[in-house]
């Protein structure tokens, strides 16, 4: 299938689902998590689940950080002005959010940080394919920032549905995940 054709199935399964069917994956989704190998991490950045998009939460995950490796620094992207890329910012508290122009919580300031700091990403997504591509929401922001991360840089999606078989029409810049954890088990590329 093609992204856009997954874009449009894959929102209206989201949409779909019950408040309390999103509570039940979470909680699997997380139990998923916990199953991976992880390095010890010093630095963590992760979307910032949106309600209005019914995206997995990624605060369980971020909390089991927390609390695996004490000190953990934890960073949220923030869109640039001029719309092209995205800056980090270290998140002390969840009281730093504001909605952007697209109706999605991000830092409203703080101290930034390299991207090349950053051990683990937390990806949002769509839909993804059994080799490990992603559809996001279109724009790229993702994909850009990934680029310029270490090689070493964990990239793992959260999905509440299993994957395809193939996107389609992926591009030579479209980063592949290492990981995606759903509610039934983790997929490793």
């Amino acid at each position: 299938m093609q992204k856009k054709e997954l874009r449009k199935i894959f929102k209206k399964k989201r949409l779909a689902l019950s408040h309390s069917e999103m509570e039940r994956m979470n909680d699997l989704i997380l139990l998923q998590f916990q199953t991976i190998p992880l390095p010890f991490l010093t630095v963590a950045h992760s979307y910032i689940a949106s309600e209005k998009h019914a995206e997995p939460d990624t605060s369980l995950i971020l909390r089991f950080l927390q609390f695996r490796y004490p000190g953990i620094i934890i960073a949220a992207p923030r869109i640039d002005a001029d719309g092209t890329g995205m800056s980090h910012y270290i998140i002390t508290n969840f009281d730093q959010l504001e909605l952007n122009k697209f109706g999605i919580e991000e830092p409203s300031g703080g101290k930034q940080i390299d991207r090349v700091e950053i051990d683990l990403v937390l990806i949002p997504m769509l839909a993804f394919d059994a080799q490990g591509y992603r559809v996001g929401f279109g724009k790229g922001y993702y994909d850009r920032f990934l680029a310029h991360c270490r090689k070493d840089t964990l990239k793992i999606g959260l999905s509440f549905f299993a994957p395809v078989d193939r996107i389609e029409d992926t591009d030579p810049h479209d980063i592949k995940l290492d990981y995606c954890c759903t509610p039934e088990r983790t997929y490793k590329w």
